[in-house]
């Protein structure tokens, strides 16, 4: 017989007379002449209780079977006489697919610490918060597909292997196949020039949208950044659309409505996941996913916000002046204290900005903005690109590029340029905002940080 998921088993609508379960034991419970077993499969937070009498056969698997064990049970689905749950499974056959040893079996039924968890990460999964992180994981992925399906983006696959740097920081993996110490040049390597692992898609994704119109990129971006922070990881995932005949208001009308659409879609499609987090991570989450779908965000020039925080009595360990890269406490405090929602900052000094994003008629600021939330800080970052050729190419000067390495890019403005803007959302930053957890690596299978390649 074909097995029944236990998210099934446990929406049941009527009793079933034969079903098979297969999961991994959460508990064990001997009593006189029978046991009681506790089922989770992954596909849901809870988990089926299973009744076996202590048969010859039961009690041979029985003695095999503890917690972190795999077993298949075939039985009754039947109405449960206990509390809080309305199935259970009267189990005929018991079989161990797969043992594991007590010893040194390190889940056990109690709470772990999110630290010793980072350090077991391929069997983090097993828990309750870990499970129902990695299955919101999933369907926040999926939402992100559909909103854009939604709104005829297309999806496109930028390269992850790339010969330039989008951001201009020059904070990138390095991919080479000549052997270390190799006294070869670039020009002997295998693309002949040098190449990294990409920290964005967007000017590849720009190409299309000069193209097809609206479209979207989602993929993994890597920094070379030496950063071991809450909120940074060496490798992770953007979503970056790009709009044609759009700028920077379509740009923040676009995130605004992506973010509202995504909190949405969780706590429809994921409320118990997400009470999980509710309960246990975050007691101010439900307010913040309300207060976010219920009021518009909040613009603000960049002008206005830097005088606002210079203007509060609130200390902070980095001083504001004008023209600075807001920092995460001067974030966190326009939306969480001054506004109490999320924040747009936009009309950023140039001199902060990368090359590509539109220069304002001062000749100071960029049409540039960010997106900033409760708990996090930035969570968006966009900008109407600059599609003048002579301004775009008098800014890569500006800021030291070679204008050779983007002669692709330069051209699009060359042929048929048109106004157009886009946008970066950190993935793991959604999905920190829809859980509540604070720290980046608990909202990713296996993160990649400084000194850590386990996994």
């Amino acid at each position: 017989m074909k097995r029944t998921k236990i998210k099934y088993a446990l929406n049941a609508t009527a009793p079933v007379e034969e079903i098979v379960i297969k999961g991994w034991v959460r508990s064990k419970r001997d009593s006189k002449g029978f046991s009681f077993l506790a089922l989770n499969d992954g596909s849901c937070l809870g988990t089926i209780q299973v009744i076996v009498d202590h048969t010859p056969e039961i009690e041979a698997a029985l003695a095999r079977t503890g917690t972190g064990a795999s077993v298949a049970v075939t039985g009754e689905l039947v109405e449960s006489p206990g509390k809080g749950q309305k199935w259970e499974v009267r189990g005929r056959t018991l079989e161990v697919l797969g043992e594991a040893d007590q010893e040194t079996f390190p889940l056990q039924k109690k709470r772990h610490s999110d630290e010793f968890l980072r350090s077991i990460a391929h069997l983090r999964p097993r828990t309750n918060k870990y499970g129902a992180m990695f299955r919101m994981r999933s369907e926040l992925a999926q939402a992100v597909h559909k909103f854009f399906a939604d709104k005829d983006f297309f999806y496109i696959h930028t390269p992850i292997i790339t010969g330039s740097d989008c951001e201009g920081a020059g904070e990138m993996f390095r991919v080479t196949t000549l052997e270390q110490g190799s006294k070869a040049g670039p020009e002997e390597d295998f693309f002949g020039q040098p190449s990294a692992l990409t920290v964005s898609g967007q000017l590849s994704a720009e190409m299309f949208a000069l193209s097809l119109g609206d479209c979207y990129t989602f993929g993994p971006t890597f920094r070379a950044e030496n950063s071991n922070t809450p909120r940074h990881v060496a490798e992770f995932w953007m979503i970056e659309p790009e709009m044609a005949f759009a700028d920077l208001s379509d740009d923040m009308d676009l995130g605004e409505e992506m973010i509202k659409y995504l909190v949405s879609h969780m706590l429809d499609n994921c409320a118990e996941d997400v009470d999980l987090f509710a309960n246990w991570v975050d007691k101010t989450l439900m307010s913040t996913l309300e207060t976010i779908l219920k009021d518009p965000f909040e613009r603000l020039p960049y002008t206005e916000a830097i005088n606002i925080l210079k203007k509060t009595k609130k200390k902070f360990e980095y001083p504001v002046e004008w023209g600075i890269d807001l920092q995460t406490e001067h974030e966190r405090f326009l939306c969480e204290e001054k506004f109490k929602k999320p924040v747009y900052v936009y009309d950023y000094p140039k001199t902060i900005k990368p090359f590509y994003m539109r220069l304002n008629d001062d000749d100071k600021t960029v049409a540039a903005m960010d997106c900033l939330v409760p708990r996090i800080g930035e969570i968006i970052g966009g900008s109407q690109r600059e599609e003048r050729m002579d301004v775009l190419t008098a800014r890569m000067d500006e800021t030291g590029l070679n204008r050779e390495d983007y002669w692709w890019y330069l051209e699009s403005r060359k042929f048929g340029t048109a106004p157009h803007a886009g946008f970066g959302m950190g993935f793991e930053r959604m999905l920190m905002l829809v859980t509540g957890v604070s720290n980046i690596r608990d909202v990713m299978p296996f993160p990649r940080t400084p000194k850590s390649l386990d996994f």
